[in-house]
């Protein structure tokens, strides 16, 4: 069985900004042009793009959203807990694993303009998934979660948002 270092080191990711380790892995040959992409991107963007994503024990990915759809893939490792609110302020929850029986799903699609944040499942060790995002993931694309704007905006979900951010 690879370990969490192991898999961090075959595949040279790097720490991620929202906690977890990260690594391009795709970014497609074609651009879309700025005047293509609607008044909410500043520049242009590649058709799609995709990551290797990795959390370990005791880490997280902070809420955060980012303007395009994210499609999350399962690849290796225990299953991740994702937390999404809605723009309207819904919150929702999916398991992202390998156990179909139990409610996990393999793939799972996070809408655009969502706060979302992830965790291992109870007793995890580690989860290798993918990140597809298209058009292509830019920085300038990414809004991590203030804690204290966050409940302000949905006070009902204080203790997921206080669980999955980090003080300033």
């Amino acid at each position: 069985m690879d370990t969490a270092a192991q898999i961090i080191e075959k595949f040279d990711l790097k720490p991620h900004p929202e906690g977890g380790f990260y690594k391009q892995t795709y970014k497609a040959s074609n651009i879309i042009s700025e005047r293509n992409l609607g008044a909410e991107f500043a520049g242009s963007r590649y058709f799609c793009t995709g990551i290797y994503y990795l959390l370990e024990k005791g880490s997280f990915s902070a809420f955060h959203r980012i303007k395009q759809d994210e499609i999350w893939h399962f690849y290796k490792g225990c299953a991740i807990e994702l937390h999404m609110i809605s723009p309207k302020g819904r919150y929702s929850n999916v398991n992202i694993g390998n156990d179909i029986r139990n409610g996990e799903v393999p793939q799972f699609v996070v809408p655009a303009h969502y706060w979302f944040a992830a965790n291992l499942v109870e007793g995890g060790i580690y989860s290798l998934v993918g990140c597809t995002v298209s058009p292509g993931f830019d920085f300038r694309d990414f809004e991590i979660g203030d804690r204290g704007e966050l409940i302000r905006q949905f006070p009902d979900f204080k203790n997921i948002i206080l669980k999955l951010t980090k003080e300033k």
